[in-house]
């Protein structure tokens, strides 16, 4: 009766998790407390980018407060609930975010490594987005008004762009780059890119020449294997985006818009030479006259015949198997009016009355089966769905800091607390805890589907977009007792305890 009792109380004194969702699974005491120590544990595997003990200790912080219940995850909000009403330590963490000189750039490489121990696989992929950060004022960096895909429409906001890596064992993020739009390189910003602490010799970089670059980084890396490259439409219609991935030996699958235009055969190619009846000579090259034009993706879908589509599972959703059509087809793109390099059109549709098309360019050799393109383009949500856990669950979008180092440090950070959770949910359903997701629980051991009603299934086996990170509750740093060592650091790498 008094067991009743109590948890009734609870129950009217609990407080929803700050993402606003349901709990997936019921965790006792035990789980809570492991799992305190488990963050300890894990945060000691970055104990060398951080100079002083002071440092490290407001790193640990930080994290507690990002795992917490709190409603707005900011500086001033975690010192109040974690540490009391000490405007001391609000200073503190603030400085600690802000100005201080631990080595981000290393967390970030330390943990790729992590990534590439506890979910690295050979055919793993690497997902490109953008994601907006919507902002009143114009004193934070890297502000302006732009389109935020958060709000879908332009705003004032700050644009960054994600790395997520994901394969069959879960997906997790990899790096990030601010956006610094063109109008803060002139004169007129300079007042605040000093006040924003702005490196110096930072060079104008678009979207996705800032992808290229953090994905030049991860190959040089050598640490996390994958051979894939996806992305949206903002990259797909970049060329310098797709020449660069195909220079780094990685293939692309990237959507486009549905006006690109392509040739299904190349054309042949007019050098420059002398114009015709006395004109002016021509000094570029061009198309050949009797060439054929070329024709837009969407036009060119309407050809296909009915026996070039097939049908596969592209991901298990909430309400069952997602099925699409495929089909692919070998074309040439245009590069300011001329062939450029030949590759692969992939068209996906979904199923229905008014299906939804979808195109795809891809650089992949001309022996790739339908199948791989199926796969490729059913991993797009867990980067949708990661930047959902970072922003609902983690305050990856609670910052309050302006500065450079302010941002790229909260990022960091965002990335361990969901690396955290990630790992958590893969080591208790390895201690085959309950299921941490609705619907039917495709990742586990053993599962097999009773009956395939379509050609074949090309989703990952056991990564299903009902896999969700099971968020704790750090109410106070009295939880944060010594840690026993469940994570293991990567190879070549110790332990260094605090």
């Amino acid at each position: 009766m008094k067991i009743k009792k109590i948890r009734a109380k609870h129950r009217k004194t609990a407080r929803p998790p700050a993402s606003g969702r349901r709990p997936l699974a019921r965790l006792l005491p035990s789980d809570i407390e492991a799992g305190a120590e488990a963050l300890i544990a894990f945060h000691q595997l970055f104990t060398d980018c951080f100079q002083r003990r002071e440092q490290r200790r407001w790193s640990l912080f930080y994290l507690c407060g990002q795992l917490s219940n709190l409603e707005r995850k900011t500086i001033e909000a975690m010192v109040l609930a974690l540490h009391g009403a000490e405007s001391n330590a609000v200073r503190a963490a603030q400085r600690f975010m802000t100005e201080g000189t631990w080595d981000q750039p290393k967390l970030i490489e330390q943990q790729q490594a992590l990534i590439a121990d506890w979910l690295g696989q050979a055919d793993g992929v690497v997902i490109v987005d953008g994601s907006g950060f919507p902002k009143q004022g114009d004193h934070s960096v890297g502000v302006t008004p732009q389109y935020c895909g958060h709000l879908g429409k332009v705003a004032n906001c700050q644009q960054g762009v994600f790395l997520v890596y994901v394969s069959s064992q879960g997906y997790a993020f990899l790096d990030e780059r601010l956006y610094m739009p063109e109008c803060w390189f002139t004169p007129e910003y300079q007042t605040r890119w000093q006040r924003c602490a702005i490196p110096e010799n930072l060079p104008f970089r678009t979207e996705p020449q800032l992808a290229v670059e953090m994905i030049t980084s991860l190959i040089r890396r050598a640490r996390v294997p994958f051979q894939w490259v996806t992305a949206d439409e903002t990259y797909g219609k970049s060329p310098c985006f797709l020449d660069g991935i195909e220079a780094l030996g990685k293939w692309y699958l990237a959507e486009v818009p549905s006006d690109t235009r392509v040739w299904l055969r190349t054309p042949a190619v007019e050098p420059p030479g002398p114009g015709l009846l006395g004109r002016r000579p021509r000094l570029r090259p061009r198309v050949a006259r009797n060439a054929p034009r070329p024709v837009e993706v969407r036009e060119l879908i309407r050809r296909l015949p009915k026996t070039c589509w097939r049908r596969y599972t592209i991901m298990e959703g909430s309400k069952g198997p997602v099925v699409a059509e495929f089909a692919a087809v070998r074309a040439t793109s245009v590069r300011d009016g001329l062939p450029g390099p030949r590759g692969w059109v992939v068209f996906r549709r979904s199923l229905g009355t008014q299906p939804e098309e979808k195109y795809f360019f891809s650089n992949a050799p001309a022996t790739c089966p339908l199948t791989k393109f199926a796969r490729v383009s059913g991993l797009r949500w867990p980067v949708e769905t990661a930047l959902e856990e970072g922003k609902g669950e983690v305050g990856m979008d609670h910052y309050e800091t302006r500065t450079w180092p302010g941002w790229h440090g909260h990022m960091a950070h965002t990335f361990l607390a969901h690396l955290f959770l990630i790992r958590l949910r893969l080591l208790w359903q390895k201690k085959s805890c309950p299921h941490y997701g609705s619907g039917s629980p495709t990742y586990r051991a053993g599962y097999r589907r009773r009956s395939v009603p379509i050609a074949r299934c090309v989703s990952h086996p056991t990564l299903s977009t009902m896999s969700q990170p099971c968020s704790l509750l750090f109410s106070s740093q009295a939880n944060l007792a010594a840690a026993q060592s469940t994570f293991q650091a990567p190879k070549g790498q110790n332990v260094v305890v605090m």
